[in-house]
């Protein structure tokens, strides 16, 4: 058996130490207002000099709420392949406001957005084995709508790319 506590207290960091860990945690990726407060909580710095570095964070622009929602739907977009819906729940679920999830939406061009999405649908296509035409639009309107894409454009688009015939 151990000799610790079952719960030990974390340790708790004096606000200089704090600011300079969350420099460096922001400088190395744009950082949402959540994720900073989390990591300042678990380094044990509450109230007023959480608030503080906060606030230097902000004055410095190491934090910028704006520029996190823009790169985070960019690289989502990029990167993962999710629609316009899943970027604004999980920024929403960040307590991104809704300005910054606006402003980056406008940051996935029309083109580029309707290019993914059959990109998506074409790649899904030749994985699936199903040999019905119609379950197989089913199957591929599911996945990328589970993506964060909107319904009526991928059945949209599906039509024009897998016609069914009488």
């Amino acid at each position: 058996m151990s000799d610790r506590p079952f719960m030990e207290k974390k340790k708790s960091t004096d606000k200089i130490t704090a600011l300079f860990k969350l420099q460096r945690y922001c400088a190395y990726q744009d950082r949402c207002h959540k994720e900073v407060r989390t990591k300042l909580l678990d380094l044990g710095v509450y109230g007023l000099d959480l608030e503080n570095v906060i606030t230097e964070l902000i004055a410095d622009n190491f934090l910028n709420e704006e520029r996190f929602a823009c790169s985070y739907a960019r690289g989502k977009f990029r990167m993962k392949g999710w629609g316009k819906i899943r970027i604004r729940q999980e920024l929403k679920k960040r307590q991104i406001s809704d300005y910054c999830i606006k402003k980056a939406m406008k940051e996935i061009e029309e083109e580029d957005y309707m290019q993914k999405l059959e990109a998506l649908i074409l790649k899904k296509e030749k994985t699936l084995k199903e040999t019905n035409r119609f379950k197989k639009n089913g199957l591929l309107a599911q996945f990328v709508i589970r993506k964060g894409y909107e319904a009526g454009l991928v059945w949209y688009v599906i039509k024009e790319l897998f016609p069914l015939k009488n």
